[in-house]
């Protein structure tokens, strides 16, 4: 596809740090303008000390109609938007901020596209024992959208006790699953999702116990370089059905494209 960028082009910023890895500015620029927009999606390397300033900055071009953030800025970006959905207000995420005529607007995507992607993969997800590794901004959105979809357990495997407990009362919170704290070992789960940066670099431990993987598992992965992580590979060989991050971030994309556009 011919992207047209031209003076009148409208800005869409993907932030993050590191930023290499990401998706977004082909993706995000070929579905903005096969809807008709002229507008481009530009990857940003922001790290969390300049975000602030970095923000400060970004408010002032005129043309910037868009922001996706992306890791680690997902939880403290919930301060660069004016209003907040009733979604990322509950999680203290977001991962896409978009401008309106009276402010910035923020929602969170990672939950709700993760889940698309799994149950378009033929995982259900309905009565199912989860377990999640990362209650992160990606990892919080996605246990949130895993407890709306039916699960009837999720145990939460992540090292920072007050980040995890935190996450665990509040989804507790909504009455609808069984709420626990989890550890590497996915032994007796049907559901097993990774939300972590575990995999990204080479010699990267997994993040869930390989050996204690059975065939009967579905396996998530957040993670989209490389394509095929550790973990998904590993599921794969014996047998587990499983998607990738491209598999979650082609669902989110497809939200967030919505949400700019529906301004």
């Amino acid at each position: 596809m011919n992207l047209e960028l031209n003076g009148a082009s409208r800005l869409c910023m993907v932030i993050g740090d590191p930023i290499a890895q990401v998706k977004s500015p082909a993706g995000v620029s070929e579905m903005l303008q096969a809807r008709g927009k002229n507008a481009v999606c530009i990857p940003g390397h922001v790290a969390p000390k300049d975000l602030e300033a970095c923000w400060a900055g970004l408010k002032a071009v005129q043309n910037l109609d868009s922001v996706i953030i992306t890791v680690p800025h997902k939880i403290a970006a919930i301060t660069m938007a004016d209003r907040l959905s009733e979604r990322a207000a509950f999680l203290g995420a977001v991962n896409t901020l978009r401008r309106t005529p009276t402010g910035w607007e923020g929602d969170m995507f990672d939950g709700i596209g993760h889940v698309a992607a799994l149950q378009k993969a033929g995982c259900v997800l309905e009565g199912k024992r989860a377990i999640l590794a990362g209650a992160g901004g990606a990892g919080s959105a996605i246990a949130h959208a895993l407890v709306l979809a039916g699960v009837s357990e999720l145990a939460i495997h992540e090292m920072d006790e007050a980040r995890r407990s935190s996450l665990m009362q509040r989804l507790a919170s909504l009455g609808k699953a069984k709420v626990t704290a989890g550890s590497a070992d996915p032994t007796g789960f049907d559901v097993v999702v990774n939300a972590t940066p575990a995999g990204m670099r080479d010699g990267d431990p997994l993040p869930f116990d390989g050996d204690k993987l059975t065939p009967n598992m579905f396996i998530g992965e957040v993670i989209t370089q490389p394509a095929v992580s550790p973990l998904v590979a590993r599921a794969r060989a014996i047998g587990c059905g499983a998607i990738t991050g491209v598999d979650m971030f082609v669902e989110v994309r497809d939200l967030m494209v919505d949400y700019m556009c529906a301004v």
